[in-house]
């Protein structure tokens, strides 16, 4: 395939409805697009050539490995190894720790010239813009996905999800439609992450709402029926760009019908 350029991204962004001002969460596989001249960066690029300087671009910056090996998230380490990890994984700082399996864009977009990062050490955002710092400041332990975080602060915002070689597994702004449904299996849990407090690395337990996202792309399949959702393609990957609001109003309800 022709090697995919700067100048096709921003065709492609405005041809699903991206515009100048917008502010969007990406979600993106810089892998399913093909071959990208510039790779990451280019990517980047075009999505801030798009949204403008009066625009705001929002990605997932998680480093979920800081969480608790009892979670399955260091499966690779036998269960006789697991203090080890509690007592030694390193604190975490925004400005140094990697996002894990977030993608090359995303690992990149942490770094760009600009951008912000919330404190969170497991389910950290990075964002560039007009409202990147309202998005990612407050971002607290225990609200994860909620009404303050910056999930929630974009729905405030009435902004868009933007889906690149993704399906809605990927889309986190999903989570918000978690916290505010009601289903039977609703529950909490305790998570642990190391941090730093008071100078010292601790490895801090806090409650949050369990994270549960096996259906998601049930409900993306549901909410495309409502024509909801742009779409175009780009290399050998398609484009989606949803209204957030809408997509998680939707989700509330689809949740709270199915969900057990």
């Amino acid at each position: 395939m022709k090697p995919i350029i700067k100048e096709d991204i921003i065709f492609a962004l405005r041809a699903v409805g991206l515009e100048k001002g917008h502010t969007v969460m990406v979600h993106t596989s810089l892998s399913r697009l093909g071959y990208v001249c510039g790779g990451a960066q280019t990517v980047i690029e075009a999505l801030i050539e798009t949204v403008g300087e009066e625009g705001t671009i929002m990605m997932p910056a998680q480093s979920w490995k800081n969480l608790d090996p009892e979670d399955g998230v260091h499966w690779e380490v036998k269960e006789d190894y697991r203090q080890i990890i509690r007592d030694n994984w390193p604190a975490y700082d925004k400005q140094i720790t990697p996002t894990n399996t977030m993608g090359a864009v995303a690992e990149m977009f942490r770094l760009w010239p600009g951008a912000v990062r919330s404190d969170h050490p497991a389910r950290s955002v990075a964002a560039w813009g007009k409202q990147a710092e309202y998005l990612t400041s407050g971002h607290g332990l225990s609200d994860i996905f909620g009404d303050s975080s910056p999930i929630g602060k974009l729905y405030k915002l009435n902004g868009d999800v933007l889906l690149i070689g993704v399906g809605y597994d990927k889309n986190t702004s999903l989570h918000l439609a978690d916290v505010r449904a009601d289903y039977p299996g609703k529950h909490n849990c305790i998570e642990h992450s190391a941090v730093m407090e008071n100078g010292k690395r601790i490895w801090k337990a806090y409650e949050t709402l369990y994270v549960d996202g096996e259906d998601f792309n049930e409900i993306g399949t549901a909410f495309e029926r409502t024509e909801a959702v742009k779409i175009t393609t780009l290399g050998n990957a398609e484009l989606r760009l949803m209204n957030q609001r809408k997509l998680v109003d939707f989700a509330v309800d689809w949740i709270s019908r199915h969900r057990r």
